[in-house]
Protein backbone atom coordinates (compact mmCIF):
# COMPACT_ATOMS: atom_id res chain seq x y z
CA UNK A 1 0.00 0.00 0.00
CA UNK A 2 1.66 3.18 -1.26
CA UNK A 3 0.02 6.84 -0.20
CA UNK A 4 1.15 10.04 -1.63
CA UNK A 5 0.81 13.49 0.01
CA UNK A 6 0.44 16.17 -2.25
CA UNK A 7 0.72 19.37 -0.99
CA UNK A 8 -0.61 22.10 -2.93
CA UNK A 9 -1.38 25.66 -3.07
CA UNK A 10 -5.22 26.82 -3.82
CA UNK A 11 -6.56 29.88 -4.43
CA UNK A 12 -10.20 30.94 -2.98
CA UNK A 13 -12.98 30.16 -5.70
CA UNK A 14 -10.80 29.20 -8.96
CA UNK A 15 -12.42 25.93 -8.97
CA UNK A 16 -10.90 25.34 -12.40
CA UNK A 17 -7.46 26.35 -11.63
CA UNK A 18 -7.49 24.48 -8.47
CA UNK A 19 -9.33 20.92 -10.21
CA UNK A 20 -6.58 21.34 -12.78
CA UNK A 21 -3.78 21.38 -10.09
CA UNK A 22 -5.29 18.45 -7.84
CA UNK A 23 -5.83 16.16 -11.39
CA UNK A 24 -2.42 16.60 -12.32
CA UNK A 25 -1.56 15.69 -9.00
CA UNK A 26 -3.45 12.55 -8.96
CA UNK A 27 -1.49 11.74 -12.19
CA UNK A 28 1.50 12.08 -11.22
CA UNK A 29 0.41 10.20 -8.05
CA UNK A 30 -0.56 7.20 -10.15
CA UNK A 31 2.73 7.22 -12.47
CA UNK A 32 4.43 7.12 -9.42
CA UNK A 33 2.67 3.77 -8.18
CA UNK A 34 0.44 5.35 -5.40
CA UNK A 35 -3.00 3.47 -4.73
CA UNK A 36 -4.07 6.39 -2.45
CA UNK A 37 -2.95 10.01 -2.87
CA UNK A 38 -4.57 12.79 -0.25
CA UNK A 39 -4.84 16.71 -0.87
CA UNK A 40 -5.69 19.12 1.80
CA UNK A 41 -8.62 20.66 3.73
CA UNK A 42 -11.14 22.32 1.44
CA UNK A 43 -8.58 22.59 -1.23
CA UNK A 44 -11.55 22.07 -4.09
CA UNK A 45 -12.66 25.53 -3.36
CA UNK A 46 -9.30 26.87 -1.28
CA UNK A 47 -9.02 28.13 2.01
CA UNK A 48 -10.59 29.87 3.99
CA UNK A 49 -13.75 30.71 1.67
CA UNK A 50 -15.52 32.32 4.74
CA UNK A 51 -18.82 34.16 3.26
CA UNK A 52 -18.19 32.76 0.00
CA UNK A 53 -20.09 29.55 1.75
CA UNK A 54 -23.24 31.42 1.95
CA UNK A 55 -23.59 31.62 -2.24
CA UNK A 56 -25.43 28.26 -3.44
CA UNK A 57 -23.97 29.13 -6.62
CA UNK A 58 -20.34 28.30 -5.02
CA UNK A 59 -21.57 25.90 -3.02
CA UNK A 60 -22.69 24.37 -6.55
CA UNK A 61 -19.27 24.63 -8.12
CA UNK A 62 -17.74 23.03 -5.70
CA UNK A 63 -19.75 20.00 -5.93
CA UNK A 64 -19.64 20.20 -9.94
CA UNK A 65 -15.47 20.01 -9.10
CA UNK A 66 -15.66 17.06 -6.51
CA UNK A 67 -17.33 15.20 -9.14
CA UNK A 68 -15.47 15.83 -11.91
CA UNK A 69 -12.58 14.98 -9.86
CA UNK A 70 -13.89 11.64 -9.05
CA UNK A 71 -13.99 10.58 -12.33
CA UNK A 72 -9.80 10.73 -12.25
CA UNK A 73 -9.72 8.59 -9.65
CA UNK A 74 -9.33 5.55 -11.37
CA UNK A 75 -6.62 2.74 -10.34
CA UNK A 76 -5.82 5.17 -7.67
CA UNK A 77 -8.03 6.28 -4.34
CA UNK A 78 -8.05 10.00 -4.20
CA UNK A 79 -8.87 12.04 -0.95
CA UNK A 80 -9.64 15.69 -1.17
CA UNK A 81 -11.40 18.32 1.11
CA UNK A 82 -14.70 20.01 -0.06
CA UNK A 83 -18.00 21.70 1.81
CA UNK A 84 -20.67 19.35 1.61
CA UNK A 85 -24.57 19.64 1.78
CA UNK A 86 -26.37 18.76 5.29
CA UNK A 87 -29.46 17.30 4.05
CA UNK A 88 -30.84 17.63 7.36
CA UNK A 89 -33.54 20.39 8.07
CA UNK A 90 -31.91 21.19 11.46
CA UNK A 91 -28.53 22.90 12.16
CA UNK A 92 -26.10 24.28 9.38
CA UNK A 93 -26.62 24.12 6.06
CA UNK A 94 -22.86 22.65 5.25
CA UNK A 95 -20.32 20.19 6.40
CA UNK A 96 -16.67 20.60 5.89
CA UNK A 97 -16.00 17.38 4.67
CA UNK A 98 -13.32 14.88 3.45
CA UNK A 99 -14.32 13.02 -0.11
CA UNK A 100 -13.01 9.57 -0.32
CA UNK A 101 -12.98 8.86 -4.54
CA UNK A 102 -11.97 5.48 -6.28
CA UNK A 103 -13.48 3.51 -9.42
CA UNK A 104 -14.52 6.99 -10.95
CA UNK A 105 -17.13 8.07 -8.17
CA UNK A 106 -17.35 9.58 -4.39
CA UNK A 107 -17.34 6.51 -1.97
CA UNK A 108 -17.33 8.01 1.19
CA UNK A 109 -17.72 11.08 2.73
CA UNK A 110 -16.09 12.11 5.80
CA UNK A 111 -17.93 15.44 7.97
CA UNK A 112 -15.15 17.64 10.25
CA UNK A 113 -16.08 17.10 14.26
CA UNK A 114 -14.01 19.88 15.69
CA UNK A 115 -14.96 23.30 14.11
CA UNK A 116 -12.44 26.29 15.50
CA UNK A 117 -14.20 29.45 16.56
CA UNK A 118 -11.25 31.16 17.60
CA UNK A 119 -7.97 33.87 16.71
CA UNK A 120 -8.31 33.36 12.67
CA UNK A 121 -10.70 30.79 12.73
CA UNK A 122 -14.63 31.22 12.35
CA UNK A 123 -15.93 27.73 10.95
CA UNK A 124 -18.99 27.22 13.72
CA UNK A 125 -19.96 29.97 11.35
CA UNK A 126 -20.76 28.21 8.43
CA UNK A 127 -20.32 24.45 9.46
CA UNK A 128 -21.96 21.74 11.11
CA UNK A 129 -20.41 19.33 13.56
CA UNK A 130 -20.39 16.01 12.70
CA UNK A 131 -20.96 14.14 15.59
CA UNK A 132 -20.95 10.22 14.27
CA UNK A 133 -18.07 8.56 13.52
CA UNK A 134 -16.57 5.52 11.30
CA UNK A 135 -13.77 3.96 9.99
CA UNK A 136 -13.79 2.85 6.00
CA UNK A 137 -11.96 -0.21 4.66
CA UNK A 138 -9.88 0.12 1.63
CA UNK A 139 -7.54 -2.57 -0.02
CA UNK A 140 -7.74 -4.78 2.76
CA UNK A 141 -6.79 -2.01 5.38
CA UNK A 142 -9.04 -0.07 7.59
CA UNK A 143 -8.64 3.98 7.43
CA UNK A 144 -9.20 6.50 9.94
CA UNK A 145 -10.68 9.75 8.15
CA UNK A 146 -10.25 13.56 10.24
CA UNK A 147 -9.85 16.95 9.01
CA UNK A 148 -7.69 19.33 10.10
CA UNK A 149 -8.95 20.26 13.69
CA UNK A 150 -9.89 16.88 14.59
CA UNK A 151 -6.75 15.94 15.47
CA UNK A 152 -5.69 19.03 17.39
CA UNK A 153 -7.99 18.51 20.44
CA UNK A 154 -5.31 16.65 22.45
CA UNK A 155 -3.40 17.33 25.76
CA UNK A 156 -4.03 18.62 29.43
CA UNK A 157 -6.61 21.16 28.21
CA UNK A 158 -8.59 20.12 25.60
CA UNK A 159 -10.75 22.92 24.06
CA UNK A 160 -13.53 20.24 22.84
CA UNK A 161 -15.74 18.05 25.07
CA UNK A 162 -14.88 14.87 22.35
CA UNK A 163 -11.78 13.55 20.49
CA UNK A 164 -12.81 12.21 17.19
CA UNK A 165 -9.26 10.24 17.35
CA UNK A 166 -10.40 8.45 20.48
CA UNK A 167 -14.04 7.64 18.52
CA UNK A 168 -11.87 6.39 15.41
CA UNK A 169 -9.66 4.58 17.25
CA UNK A 170 -12.36 2.07 18.46
CA UNK A 171 -12.94 0.61 14.81
CA UNK A 172 -9.15 -0.24 15.19
CA UNK A 173 -7.66 1.46 12.03
CA UNK A 174 -4.42 0.72 10.25
CA UNK A 175 -3.68 4.12 9.41
CA UNK A 176 -4.82 7.73 10.09
CA UNK A 177 -5.38 10.54 7.61
CA UNK A 178 -5.59 14.15 7.89
CA UNK A 179 -6.38 16.76 5.51
CA UNK A 180 -6.08 19.92 6.83
CA UNK A 181 -5.34 24.03 5.77
CA UNK A 182 -3.49 25.21 8.83
CA UNK A 183 -1.52 28.56 8.77
CA UNK A 184 1.54 29.37 9.81
CA UNK A 185 2.38 31.09 13.00
CA UNK A 186 6.46 31.08 14.89
CA UNK A 187 6.50 27.79 16.59
CA UNK A 188 3.18 26.51 14.53
CA UNK A 189 6.00 23.40 13.47
CA UNK A 190 6.89 22.40 16.56
CA UNK A 191 3.56 22.32 18.02
CA UNK A 192 2.45 20.50 14.53
CA UNK A 193 5.14 17.77 15.50
CA UNK A 194 5.08 17.40 18.96
CA UNK A 195 1.09 16.92 18.95
CA UNK A 196 1.13 14.32 15.98
CA UNK A 197 4.12 12.57 17.49
CA UNK A 198 2.36 11.99 20.62
CA UNK A 199 -0.90 10.83 18.60
CA UNK A 200 0.74 8.47 16.98
CA UNK A 201 1.67 6.68 20.24
CA UNK A 202 -0.54 6.79 22.08
CA UNK A 203 -2.92 5.42 19.22
CA UNK A 204 0.05 3.52 17.90
CA UNK A 205 -0.84 4.59 14.52
CA UNK A 206 0.84 5.61 11.71
CA UNK A 207 -0.43 9.35 10.69
CA UNK A 208 -0.61 11.14 6.94
CA UNK A 209 -1.10 14.75 7.68
CA UNK A 210 -1.50 16.91 4.52
CA UNK A 211 -1.14 20.99 4.53
CA UNK A 212 -1.67 23.47 2.05
CA UNK A 213 1.02 25.82 1.03
CA UNK A 214 0.89 29.54 -0.50
CA UNK A 215 -1.28 32.65 1.31
CA UNK A 216 -4.67 33.97 0.82
CA UNK A 217 -4.43 37.65 1.96
CA UNK A 218 -3.10 37.68 5.79
CA UNK A 219 -3.02 34.35 6.32
CA UNK A 220 0.18 32.39 5.20
CA UNK A 221 0.50 28.35 4.87
CA UNK A 222 3.78 26.51 5.09
CA UNK A 223 3.17 23.18 4.53
CA UNK A 224 5.59 20.68 6.59
CA UNK A 225 3.34 18.09 5.72
CA UNK A 226 3.62 15.00 8.30
CA UNK A 227 4.28 11.23 8.19
CA UNK A 228 4.61 9.71 11.45
CA UNK A 229 5.30 6.43 12.59
CA UNK A 230 3.25 4.23 15.22
CA UNK A 231 5.98 4.65 17.71
CA UNK A 232 6.09 8.53 17.08
CA UNK A 233 9.18 9.02 14.60
CA UNK A 234 8.91 11.31 11.87
CA UNK A 235 9.61 9.29 9.30
CA UNK A 236 9.27 12.60 6.72
CA UNK A 237 8.77 16.12 7.07
CA UNK A 238 7.65 17.90 3.68
CA UNK A 239 9.24 21.10 2.70
CA UNK A 240 7.99 24.66 3.84
CA UNK A 241 6.08 27.01 1.63
CA UNK A 242 6.49 24.77 -1.57
CA UNK A 243 4.60 22.42 -3.36
CA UNK A 244 5.48 18.85 -3.26
CA UNK A 245 4.44 15.60 -4.10
CA UNK A 246 5.86 12.37 -2.50
CA UNK A 247 5.09 8.94 -2.13
CA UNK A 248 5.34 6.38 0.84
CA UNK A 249 5.07 3.17 1.79
CA UNK A 250 2.69 1.90 4.38
CA UNK A 251 4.66 -0.75 5.49
CA UNK A 252 8.28 0.94 5.88
CA UNK A 253 6.23 3.79 7.84
CA UNK A 254 4.19 1.46 9.98
CA UNK A 255 7.49 -1.12 10.77
CA UNK A 256 10.19 1.57 10.85
CA UNK A 257 13.22 0.56 13.51
CA UNK A 258 13.36 4.13 16.13
CA UNK A 259 15.39 6.69 14.95
CA UNK A 260 16.24 10.19 15.00
CA UNK A 261 13.13 12.26 13.14
CA UNK A 262 13.38 13.63 9.82
CA UNK A 263 12.65 17.05 10.34
CA UNK A 264 13.79 20.44 8.72
CA UNK A 265 15.31 23.45 10.80
CA UNK A 266 12.85 25.78 12.52
CA UNK A 267 14.74 28.83 13.55
CA UNK A 268 12.73 31.36 13.78
CA UNK A 269 13.86 34.48 12.09
CA UNK A 270 14.51 32.11 8.75
CA UNK A 271 10.72 31.18 8.95
CA UNK A 272 9.48 34.41 9.48
CA UNK A 273 11.83 35.53 6.53
CA UNK A 274 10.31 32.89 4.06
CA UNK A 275 6.87 33.40 5.38
CA UNK A 276 6.68 37.06 4.52
CA UNK A 277 8.29 36.51 1.16
CA UNK A 278 5.37 34.13 0.46
CA UNK A 279 2.64 36.24 1.62
CA UNK A 280 3.90 39.11 -0.83
CA UNK A 281 4.58 36.75 -3.31
CA UNK A 282 0.73 34.95 -3.38
CA UNK A 283 -0.53 38.72 -2.29
CA UNK A 284 0.75 40.08 -5.98
CA UNK A 285 0.15 36.48 -7.72
CA UNK A 286 -3.00 35.83 -6.82
CA UNK A 287 -4.46 38.98 -7.21
CA UNK A 288 -2.79 39.55 -10.64
CA UNK A 289 -0.67 42.50 -9.58
CA UNK A 290 2.78 42.68 -10.63
CA UNK A 291 4.51 46.03 -9.37
CA UNK A 292 5.15 47.15 -5.87
CA UNK A 293 6.33 50.62 -4.38
CA UNK A 294 7.18 51.80 -1.33
CA UNK A 295 8.62 54.79 0.40
CA UNK A 296 12.17 54.63 1.77
CA UNK A 297 13.04 56.21 4.52
CA UNK A 298 16.95 55.62 5.00
CA UNK A 299 15.02 53.86 8.25
CA UNK A 300 15.07 50.07 9.37
CA UNK A 301 11.14 49.29 8.35
CA UNK A 302 10.83 50.11 5.13
CA UNK A 303 14.67 48.36 3.89
CA UNK A 304 13.67 45.28 5.29
CA UNK A 305 10.52 45.85 3.55
CA UNK A 306 12.20 46.59 0.11
CA UNK A 307 14.49 43.46 0.80
CA UNK A 308 11.38 41.41 1.14
CA UNK A 309 10.12 42.48 -1.37
CA UNK A 310 12.86 42.17 -3.86
CA UNK A 311 13.13 38.73 -2.77
CA UNK A 312 9.13 37.91 -3.57
CA UNK A 313 9.05 39.80 -6.66
CA UNK A 314 12.21 40.50 -8.15
CA UNK A 315 14.31 43.27 -7.96
CA UNK A 316 11.96 44.50 -11.54
CA UNK A 317 8.95 44.98 -9.87
CA UNK A 318 10.20 47.27 -6.87
CA UNK A 319 10.06 50.56 -7.15
CA UNK A 320 10.85 52.99 -4.12
CA UNK A 321 10.30 56.63 -3.39
CA UNK A 322 12.90 58.58 -1.23
CA UNK A 323 10.45 61.65 -0.09
CA UNK A 324 13.25 63.90 2.50
CA UNK A 325 11.32 66.89 3.78
CA UNK A 326 13.65 70.03 5.77
CA UNK A 327 13.95 67.63 9.05
CA UNK A 328 16.02 64.31 6.80
CA UNK A 329 19.08 64.16 7.49
CA UNK A 330 21.51 63.65 4.73
CA UNK A 331 22.61 60.33 6.54
CA UNK A 332 19.02 59.13 5.88
CA UNK A 333 18.87 59.95 1.67
CA UNK A 334 22.32 58.48 1.32
CA UNK A 335 21.34 55.46 3.76
CA UNK A 336 18.17 55.06 1.54
CA UNK A 337 19.70 55.60 -1.81
CA UNK A 338 23.16 52.63 -0.85
CA UNK A 339 20.17 50.23 -0.30
CA UNK A 340 18.64 50.62 -3.58
CA UNK A 341 21.53 50.30 -5.27
CA UNK A 342 22.42 47.27 -3.21
CA UNK A 343 19.40 45.80 -4.04
CA UNK A 344 19.45 47.07 -7.96
CA UNK A 345 16.14 48.62 -7.75
CA UNK A 346 14.93 51.62 -9.04
CA UNK A 347 14.35 54.99 -6.84
CA UNK A 348 13.94 58.72 -7.66
CA UNK A 349 13.80 61.41 -5.18
CA UNK A 350 11.17 63.49 -4.71
CA UNK A 351 11.67 65.93 -1.67
CA UNK A 352 8.09 67.19 -0.26
CA UNK A 353 9.50 70.51 1.19
CA UNK A 354 7.65 72.44 -1.78
CA UNK A 355 4.14 70.71 -1.22
CA UNK A 356 5.02 70.78 2.59
CA UNK A 357 5.26 74.90 2.91
CA UNK A 358 2.07 75.04 0.56
CA UNK A 359 -0.32 73.27 2.41
CA UNK A 360 1.10 74.95 5.60
CA UNK A 361 0.42 78.24 3.80
CA UNK A 362 -3.15 77.25 3.02
CA UNK A 363 -4.12 76.29 6.51
CA UNK A 364 -2.32 78.47 8.34
CA UNK A 365 -5.07 81.08 8.70
CA UNK A 366 -7.19 78.62 10.22
CA UNK A 367 -4.65 77.01 13.13
CA UNK A 368 -5.06 80.16 14.71
CA UNK A 369 -1.27 80.89 15.43
CA UNK A 370 -1.05 77.63 16.90
CA UNK A 371 2.17 76.35 17.78
CA UNK A 372 3.54 73.11 15.97
CA UNK A 373 2.55 70.10 16.60
CA UNK A 374 1.33 66.27 15.81
CA UNK A 375 -0.50 68.18 12.75
CA UNK A 376 2.37 69.57 11.15
CA UNK A 377 3.98 66.08 11.74
CA UNK A 378 1.10 64.34 10.10
CA UNK A 379 1.21 66.68 7.13
CA UNK A 380 4.39 65.48 6.03
CA UNK A 381 3.47 61.92 6.42
CA UNK A 382 0.28 62.01 4.59
CA UNK A 383 1.80 64.25 1.60
CA UNK A 384 4.26 61.31 1.03
CA UNK A 385 1.42 58.87 1.11
CA UNK A 386 -0.62 61.32 -1.74
CA UNK A 387 2.70 60.90 -3.93
CA UNK A 388 3.03 57.49 -3.56
CA UNK A 389 -0.65 56.21 -3.98
CA UNK A 390 -0.33 58.97 -7.17
CA UNK A 391 2.56 56.56 -8.45
CA UNK A 392 0.03 53.52 -7.99
CA UNK A 393 -2.66 55.18 -10.17
CA UNK A 394 -0.35 55.95 -12.82
CA UNK A 395 1.64 53.46 -13.07
CA UNK A 396 -0.45 50.35 -11.74
CA UNK A 397 1.86 49.73 -8.51
CA UNK A 398 0.52 48.56 -5.19
CA UNK A 399 1.76 50.36 -2.08
CA UNK A 400 3.62 48.05 0.57
CA UNK A 401 2.66 49.58 3.83
CA UNK A 402 6.21 49.28 6.21
CA UNK A 403 4.81 49.72 9.74
CA UNK A 404 5.73 47.47 12.51
CA UNK A 405 3.74 45.50 15.13
CA UNK A 406 4.95 47.67 17.80
CA UNK A 407 3.72 50.78 15.98
CA UNK A 408 0.96 49.28 15.29
CA UNK A 409 -0.02 48.57 18.71
CA UNK A 410 0.54 51.62 20.26
CA UNK A 411 -0.60 54.00 17.29
CA UNK A 412 2.42 55.48 16.71
CA UNK A 413 1.61 56.18 12.90
CA UNK A 414 -0.36 58.10 10.52
CA UNK A 415 -3.69 57.44 9.29
CA UNK A 416 -3.99 58.17 5.69
CA UNK A 417 -0.12 58.66 6.04
CA UNK A 418 2.24 56.40 6.18
CA UNK A 419 -0.60 53.71 7.51
CA UNK A 420 -1.29 53.43 3.84
CA UNK A 421 -1.09 50.35 1.67
CA UNK A 422 -2.62 47.17 0.21
CA UNK A 423 -0.54 44.97 2.28
CA UNK A 424 0.97 45.28 5.66
CA UNK A 425 4.64 43.83 5.41
CA UNK A 426 5.63 44.22 9.31
CA UNK A 427 2.50 44.39 10.65
CA UNK A 428 2.69 41.60 12.82
CA UNK A 429 6.11 41.66 13.39
CA UNK A 430 7.50 43.86 16.61
CA UNK A 431 10.66 46.77 16.14
CA UNK A 432 13.14 44.01 17.89
CA UNK A 433 12.09 41.27 15.61
CA UNK A 434 12.86 43.79 13.02
CA UNK A 435 16.37 43.78 13.33
CA UNK A 436 16.49 40.60 13.75
CA UNK A 437 15.51 40.11 10.12
CA UNK A 438 18.38 42.46 9.48
CA UNK A 439 21.07 39.91 10.87
CA UNK A 440 19.21 37.27 8.70
CA UNK A 441 19.23 39.26 5.26
CA UNK A 442 22.89 40.46 5.60
CA UNK A 443 23.83 36.79 6.73
CA UNK A 444 25.90 36.66 3.40
CA UNK A 445 27.18 40.43 2.95
CA UNK A 446 26.27 43.66 3.71
CA UNK A 447 22.93 44.42 1.80
CA UNK A 448 21.25 46.60 4.48
CA UNK A 449 24.12 49.40 5.11
CA UNK A 450 24.93 49.25 8.80
CA UNK A 451 24.00 52.38 9.25
CA UNK A 452 20.47 52.32 9.05
CA UNK A 453 20.64 49.11 12.09
CA UNK A 454 22.66 51.01 14.41
CA UNK A 455 21.32 54.74 14.06
CA UNK A 456 18.65 55.49 16.85
CA UNK A 457 14.95 54.87 15.14
CA UNK A 458 12.92 58.27 13.75
CA UNK A 459 10.28 59.34 11.81
CA UNK A 460 12.20 62.35 11.31
CA UNK A 461 9.04 64.73 11.33
CA UNK A 462 10.55 67.14 13.46
CA UNK A 463 14.52 68.74 14.00
CA UNK A 464 15.69 65.78 16.35
CA UNK A 465 13.08 63.55 16.51
CA UNK A 466 13.79 59.91 17.99
CA UNK A 467 10.98 57.40 18.64
CA UNK A 468 12.41 57.05 22.34
CA UNK A 469 10.57 60.84 22.91
CA UNK A 470 7.11 59.61 22.28
CA UNK A 471 7.90 55.20 23.19
CA UNK A 472 9.55 53.83 25.87
CA UNK A 473 13.06 52.02 24.27
CA UNK A 474 11.74 48.93 22.28
CA UNK A 475 13.83 46.45 24.02
CA UNK A 476 11.24 47.05 26.54
CA UNK A 477 8.13 48.14 24.77
CA UNK A 478 8.49 45.20 22.68
CA UNK A 479 8.25 42.48 25.69
CA UNK A 480 5.32 44.59 27.48
CA UNK A 481 3.20 44.44 24.36
CA UNK A 482 3.57 41.07 23.73
CA UNK A 483 2.90 39.99 27.37
CA UNK A 484 0.01 41.92 26.88
CA UNK A 485 -1.43 40.80 22.94
CA UNK A 486 -0.17 37.34 22.60
CA UNK A 487 0.21 35.71 26.44
CA UNK A 488 -3.31 38.20 27.31
CA UNK A 489 -1.61 39.62 30.48
CA UNK A 490 -3.66 42.12 32.37
CA UNK A 491 -1.90 44.91 34.05
CA UNK A 492 -1.61 43.08 37.56
CA UNK A 493 0.15 40.39 35.99
CA UNK A 494 2.36 43.01 34.23
CA UNK A 495 3.37 44.82 37.13
CA UNK A 496 3.58 41.63 38.89
CA UNK A 497 6.48 40.29 36.31
CA UNK A 498 8.10 43.25 37.04
CA UNK A 499 7.34 45.89 34.91
CA UNK A 500 6.76 49.77 36.46
CA UNK A 501 3.25 50.50 37.18
CA UNK A 502 3.02 53.63 35.33
CA UNK A 503 4.53 51.80 32.15
CA UNK A 504 2.36 49.28 31.70
CA UNK A 505 -0.57 51.79 32.28
CA UNK A 506 0.96 54.03 29.73
CA UNK A 507 1.65 51.37 27.03
CA UNK A 508 -1.96 49.83 27.72
CA UNK A 509 -3.71 52.87 27.38
CA UNK A 510 -1.53 53.42 23.97
CA UNK A 511 -2.94 49.68 22.44
CA UNK A 512 -6.45 50.28 23.59
CA UNK A 513 -7.01 53.93 22.52
CA UNK A 514 -5.55 53.23 18.81
CA UNK A 515 -7.81 50.41 17.88
CA UNK A 516 -9.40 52.76 15.66
CA UNK A 517 -6.64 53.22 13.86
CA UNK A 518 -5.90 49.52 13.47
CA UNK A 519 -9.55 49.27 11.79
CA UNK A 520 -8.58 51.66 8.72
CA UNK A 521 -4.75 49.94 8.82
CA UNK A 522 -4.12 47.35 5.49
CA UNK A 523 -4.24 43.61 6.22
CA UNK A 524 -0.97 42.50 7.88
CA UNK A 525 0.63 39.17 6.69
CA UNK A 526 0.18 36.43 10.04
CA UNK A 527 3.20 35.20 11.22
CA UNK A 528 2.67 35.04 15.14
CA UNK A 529 0.17 33.63 16.88
CA UNK A 530 -1.90 36.40 17.83
CA UNK A 531 -1.77 39.17 14.77
CA UNK A 532 -3.71 42.24 14.56
CA UNK A 533 -6.86 41.76 12.60
CA UNK A 534 -9.25 38.82 12.18
CA UNK A 535 -7.66 37.54 14.65
CA UNK A 536 -7.72 39.64 17.74
CA UNK A 537 -10.98 41.43 17.88
CA UNK A 538 -11.30 44.35 20.11
CA UNK A 539 -14.23 47.27 20.23
CA UNK A 540 -12.83 50.72 19.40
CA UNK A 541 -14.94 52.39 21.83
CA UNK A 542 -14.41 50.72 25.42
CA UNK A 543 -13.66 51.98 28.65
CA UNK A 544 -11.24 48.94 29.99
CA UNK A 545 -7.77 49.91 30.77
CA UNK A 546 -8.11 53.50 28.40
Amino acid sequence: MKIALAQQNYMIGDFEGNRKKIINGIREARNQGADLVMFSELCVCGYPPRDFLEFSDFIGQCRDSVELIALEAKGIAVLIGAPSVNPKAEGKDLFNSSYFLFDGKIQQVTHKSLLPNYDVFDEYRYFEPNREFQAYDFAGKRIAFTVCEDIWNEGNNPLYITSPVDHLSEFNPDYLLNISASPFHCGKAEDRITLLKGLATEHHLPIFYCNTVGAQTDLIFDGGSLVVTPHGQVFDELPYFKEELRVYDLDEVKHASKGSDRVQPKEKIPLMHDALVTGIHEYFRKLNFQKAILGLSGGIDSAVVACLAVSALGKENVRCLLMPSEFSTEGSVADAEALAKNLGIAYETIPIRQSYDSMLATLQPFFDSKPFDVTEENLQARIRAMMLMAMCNKHHYILLNTSNKSEMAVGYGTLYGDMCGGISVLGDVYKSEVYDLTRYINRNGEIIPQNIITKPPSAELRPGQKDSDSLPLYSILDQVLYSYIEERRGPKELVAMGFDQSLVDRVLKMVNTNEHKRYQAPPALRVSRKAFGSGRRMPIVAKYLS
